[in-house]
């Protein structure tokens, strides 16, 4: 019986919770498709999954992941859209505690699969494939972000961070990025940044007015929440809009500076990937710009590190550390 390596936790807890298991090869059923797994993104997301603190709770013992590329093995009945061979990138959405991608194979169903142009290496596509979608959506979709605008990222130096720093600039944009690690400030510049505020020193909202001449910035995206979720009220320009698509600050409710944002009519909108994902239209635009992005050299993903499968609780670590700039990548 042909077998593959697999990633589970049997607890809720840190990194060391993941343990490397050799477990039977499971075949495709009705509407699924077996995925040989070449690369897997590691995110935020995945370390809250292993602690129960994420939107699925865990089905102990549960697989984990849910960012993949490699390609198509085998198809179960009724699949048309996906043949073997084919090369698939994952679209989150799924049942990580079943059809986690933490492993050398896994049965998905064909629904959370789309294919993505030969030329791109699974390692590329997972690096790039949530984070610019991501920024993609808020910053593209909604914001229209264009010349002239100020547009305020913070947690720049993650893998979302990086690839919005790059929608920014590609659309004549100015990016106004932080980043509580000073020694970051260097990689963000090479990266195209304008303006570096370096959270652990400097107030936020007056840096943005002093770099945006007191005019403040049109489009806020915002990883922290917390405490920083007031100082972008603060640095919002009038009407301006901030998207919150991540907590790192915490899950408590942030203080806001009632206000300014009446004021200001400053609009506070929460966001996910998930509204690009599920919009068939909206996932193609995203497609098209990414493949194309990629293809001309207008987007260059950062791998933070890669590491090989069997060290996922050192990927783990790392991502904890907030030491890396860009994505972390599981290689099988």
């Amino acid at each position: 019986m042909a077998t593959v390596r697999v990633i589970r936790f049997e607890q809720l807890g840190g990194p060391e919770v993941l343990t490397l298991r050799q477990e039977p090869r499971a075949e495709p059923g009705e509407g699924q498709v077996r995925l040989a797994i070449e690369a897997v993104g590691v995110s935020q997301a995945d370390a809250l999954f292993r602690q129960g603190r994420y939107l699925e709770a865990p089905e102990l013992p549960a697989r984990l992941g849910a960012e993949a590329a490699g390609v198509v093995e085998a198809v179960g009945p009724g699949v048309t859209a996906l043949r073997p061979g084919d090369r698939a990138v994952t679209l989150p959405g799924f049942s990580v505690s079943r059809h986690g991608v933490y492993a050398e194979s896994a049965v998905l169903p064909a629904s959370a699969l789309t294919g993505y142009p030969e030329g791109l290496s699974a390692t590329q596509v997972v690096a790039s494939w949530v984070p610019y979608l991501t920024a993609y959506g808020a910053l593209v979709e909604y914001g229209q972000a264009a010349r002239g605008d100020a547009v305020v990222l913070t947690a720049a130096a993650s893998s979302v961070g990086l690839a919005a720093l790059q929608l920014v600039r590609a659309a004549g944009a100015r990016a106004i990025v932080t980043t509580r690690d000073p020694s970051k400030s260097r990689a963000l510049l090479d990266a195209g940044a304008d303006e570096v505020i370096v959270t652990q020193g400097e107030g936020v909202a007056a840096r943005v007015r002093e770099a945006t001449g007191g005019a403040g910035a049109r489009l806020l995206f915002d990883a922290v929440s917390g405490p920083m979720l007031g100082e972008l009220v603060e640095a919002a320009a009038q009407g301006g809009t901030i998207f919150e698509y991540g907590a790192l600050a915490g899950a408590s409710a942030p203080p806001l500076p009632v206000w300014p944002l009446m004021v200001k009519e400053v609009n506070v909108r929460g966001y996910s990937v998930y509204e690009v994902f599920k919009h068939p239209g909206r996932l193609e635009r995203a497609k098209r710009a990414l493949f194309a992005g990629l293809a001309s050299g207008a987007f260059r993903p950062t791998v933070a590190r890669a590491f090989p499968l069997e060290q996922a609780a050192e990927a783990h670590r790392l991502l904890a550390s907030g030491q890396h700039v860009g994505k972390i990548v599981l290689e099988t």
